[in-house]
């Protein structure tokens, strides 16, 4: 398939199981290429970013990393079919949506303006993203809803805690602080501190409904021979 179907079917929720098993390693290379892009976007005009991530390279490990998680997570599952390539490929190639956050309103609108699109604009991505991965794992591993919501959760709520921690920390003891100048990107991560408290506190609870998950799902298994796509 023409590789920009391939992304706006993926995009628009368009693709099917057998697409997904046919994913090759050019989409993979414009997967990567397109979060480059958009994570040297997402950083250009941040004075607070690192090097990294005005680079987009810290929006290139992203995706490596949050793909071993779901992979990781899967895999005790026992999904027919499931590698790490695919995973990597399909969420490289979800990155495009944060195109968004490259757009600068803050120079066409107040800085209180500017903080209220941000946060659409996070917001908008964000939900995009995980709903995007709530249909894959639907869809090429074929599992149900119940088991879907919680895979979907985990991974997120330990990369959000984690960068949040490692990339933001500045920033929340500033606002602490009240020394920090105002920027038309404060709202955003006031959102991305109350998301990580809220995924601190999800932790548990989804570890408790993984391990319940793994244990039902293996016991269902057992008799069960299928190939890949067989099980939706």
């Amino acid at each position: 398939m023409n590789i920009f179907k391939t992304i706006a079917r993926i995009l628009f929720f368009r693709f099917t199981c057998e697409e997904m098993g046919q994913l090759s390693t050019k989409h993979l290379a414009a997967g990567i290429a397109g979060t480059w892009l958009v994570g040297m976007g997402r950083y250009w005009d941040d004075p607070g970013a690192s090097v990294l991530q005005h680079l987009g390279l810290g929006s290139v490990i992203y995706i490596f990393v949050l793909a071993f998680l779901v992979w990781l997570i899967v895999k005790p599952l026992k999904v027919n079919g499931w590698n790490y390539t695919i995973v990597l490929t399909f969420i490289s190639l979800t990155s495009f949506p944060a195109i968004l956050y490259a757009i600068p309103v803050e120079r066409f609108f107040p800085i209180t303006t500017a903080n209220t699109i941000n946060v659409w604009f996070l917001a908008v991505v964000a939900v995009w993203r995980l709903l995007l991965l709530y249909f894959f794992l639907k869809r090429f591993a074929g599992l149900v809803s119940g088991e879907v919501l919680t895979i979907t959760l985990m991974p997120i709520c330990l990369i959000i805690a984690t960068l949040t921690f490692l990339n933001l920390h500045r920033v929340v003891f500033n606002i602490m602080g009240g020394i920090r100048t105002q920027t038309a990107h404060d709202d955003s991560y006031m959102v991305l501190i109350v998301l990580t408290a809220g995924s601190v506190i999800l932790i548990g609870p989804l570890l408790i409904a993984y391990g319940v998950i793994i244990y039902l799902r293996n016991k269902k298994l057992k008799h069960i021979d299928k190939k890949p796509c067989q099980l939706l």
